[in-house]
């Protein structure tokens, strides 16, 4: 029999519900949430700046949300939308514009990118209606409750996920976020954060996430295993049944979480998905790791993790948990810095910092909470030049473009270099060689970020880049490592050529920024 989930609610989310009929949009000065920057994942591929830099405005009906997207001068303009109160179905409608693209009863995210969406004031409550990430980059998503989200019954809202990704998405940190449901799927309710077709450099962080029959997932069946670079930290899973998260295929990484109360399973890495699983605590749950419903199997890398109480069933057809004794059977290389807490102190640290209103309140990385270290007004820092750790905001206007070369090598491809996967690489056929990225219109860049593949760094000497519409250098130098900076130019083809190496050249990827 299936065990039904608690049906429990924070009396702190019992807000009144505000009219439907109100829209309020109030200009305010220039910011940005309240943040020290995107970790994880969402760090990488250029990292993940929202709305920093442009306008902000405050909300305080879907209905308003739609409109400061449609009122942005383009469908990239940087904005941060402030909301306040309660957002319901009915005070959500379809909003029309050059720069959104939006739709009733749902927090439409589609086809846009720079944004950020934070909870202010007495705090900004979701309640019965999803928020819905489709074809988008350079998302922020802070400090709100998304609650009650059903794909049956009334009011139905975002196929019953509570935050879900999908079609070709880059670079989402969800962050300070509170997600619950009122039970599992023969209760109305589907996911509480899903990633789908195809969506890559996401960050779930100090975010709760209750009450339901499933947790999250990455990739929507076991033939979709495009979706990749998912970390998880500093988050709270509470009495939820399973997929915390469910991988298929792809790398995730999951650190410093407290799970507690997980009834049927739990992180479930399946169909060659690589996870690393370290210094989290499992608490009073069952099967907290393996591969779980199928014979595909996943792997992980363990380390650090405390188990109490936790019991674990017989290796079985479909059923091949990772304990009593979990061991790596992969090895996960992991991109960026972090700082990690003892499993010991886990509890201690999630509880007083994970969930919306709670400050923004991070930890320290020895186990005790700090406020962020940004001020409001602050935009990330980076180097106008070539910086070794220096990352360029906004999108990398590479994916999805296409790409050619003067030769690649053999098992190399063109296309490697613009997939968004750092696994996968082009190399020319000799020492030297070049490799483009082409848009089918004019497209304006000031900024490269090449990154060489495991194991490759450094073998790149001296390069040039081109306007191969025109054939004029735009810079050049030598060492590849880090941002590279020149006169913003409109262009629709830009050729990074290596002039001189040490070994053979591996571009993993070949980024692209306008600034």
């Amino acid at each position: 029999m299936r065990r039904p989930v608690a049906l429990r609610l924070s009396a702190a989310l019992a807000t009144t519900a505000l009219s439907a009929a109100t829209a309020a949009v109030l200009m305010m000065p220039g910011a940005s949430a309240a943040t020290a920057g995107a970790t994880g994942y969402a760090s990488q591929n250029g990292g993940t700046t929202g709305g920093a830099g442009g306008q902000t405005v405050r909300a305080t009906t879907g209905t308003a949300i739609h409109a400061a997207l449609c009122g942005r001068a383009s469908s990239s303009t940087p904005i941060t939308i402030q909301v306040e109160g309660t957002i319901t179905v009915g005070n959500t409608s379809k909003v029309s514009g050059s720069s959104c693209n939006t739709a009733d009863g749902v927090i439409e995210l589609k086809q846009i990118s720079n944004v950020t969406i934070v909870g202010v004031g007495s705090g900004a409550v979701f309640d019965q209606i999803g928020i819905h990430v489709r074809e988008s980059s350079n998302i922020i998503i802070q400090n709100v409750t998304v609650q009650n989200v059903k794909k049956s019954g009334s009011p139905t809202s975002n196929g019953g996920d509570a935050i879900g990704m999908e079609s070709n998405v880059r670079n989402v940190w969800v962050d300070h976020v509170s997600l619950l449901a009122s039970g599992g799927e023969d209760q109305g309710y589907d996911s509480l954060i899903d990633l789908k077709n195809n969506t890559q450099y996401v960050t779930l962080s100090y975010s709760t996430l209750r009450n339901s029959g499933r947790g999250g997932l990455v990739g929507s069946s076991d033939s979709d295993l495009d979706s990749s670079f998912v970390t998880y930290h500093h988050n709270l899973y509470e009495n939820i049944d399973s997929r915390t998260p469910l991988l298929r295929g792809g790398t995730a990484h999951t650190y410093d979480n407290y799970f507690v109360g997980l009834t049927k399973s739990g992180i479930n890495s399946r169909a060659g998905a690589h996870v690393k699983v370290e210094n989290n605590y499992f608490k009073d749950s069952k099967d907290v790791l393996g591969t779980f419903y199928t014979d595909l199997a996943g792997s992980w890398q363990v380390a650090g993790n405390v188990y109490d109480n936790v019991t674990w069933t017989a290796d079985g057809s479909e059923n091949h948990p990772a304990g009593p004794d979990p061991q790596s059977n992969t090895t996960v290389s992991i991109p960026y810095s972090y700082a990690l807490d003892a499993a010991s102190c886990v509890p201690s640290i999630v509880t007083q910092t994970a969930g919306a209103n709670k400050g923004l309140q991070v930890s320290n990385g020895s186990c005790q909470t700090q406020s962020p270290t940004q001020s409001p007004t602050q935009s990330p820092t980076q180097s106008p030049t070539q910086s070794p750790t220096g990352q360029p905001g906004g999108t990398n206007l590479s994916l999805g473009a296409g790409s050619d070369g003067s030769s690649k090598a053999s098992g190399t491809s063109y296309g490697n270099v613009r997939d968004g996967d750092l696994g996968t690489y082009w190399s020319p056929a000799g020492s030297t060689g070049s490799i483009s990225i082409k848009w089918g219109s004019a497209t304006s860049i000031s900024k490269i970020v090449i990154r060489e593949a495991s194991g490759s760094a450094g073998s790149i000497g001296s390069w040039r880049v081109l306007d191969a519409d025109t054939g004029a250098v735009l810079t050049s130098g030598s060492g590849a490592g880090g941002t590279i900076s020149f006169p913003q130019t409109s262009l629709k083809k830009v050729t990074f050529e290596i002039t001189g190496s040490s070994g053979t050249p591996k571009v993993a990827e070949f980024e692209t920024y306008a600034g």
